[in-house]
């Protein structure tokens, strides 16, 4: 799971997603490795770790267009940064 969290992370970072700049959840798991996302299993492992990210601030969440978008929290960009180092 913490594996999935970096992928996550990493993504996000890499594609300048802090604050009001924002992305739909299901656009996460296009540049998650296929092995993961292609079990069940995979599936929920995801679906966890975005909504433990959540949960721990380092990511928003925000209604927009009937699905949930997810944007990163600028507040712990040191933490993020450190862990996806």
């Amino acid at each position: 799971k913490e594996l999935i969290k970096k992928e996550i992370l990493r993504d996000m970072v890499k594609s300048r997603r802090w604050g009001g700049k924002h992305t739909e959840v299901r656009n996460l798991n296009k540049g998650m490795s296929t092995y993961i996302i292609s079990t069940n299993q995979g599936k929920k492992m995801f679906d966890k770790a975005v909504k433990e990210l959540i949960n721990d601030g380092w990511l928003f969440a925000k209604k927009s267009t009937g699905e949930i978008h997810v944007s990163l929290n600028p507040r712990y960009s040191k933490e993020i940064l450190e862990f996806i180092a």
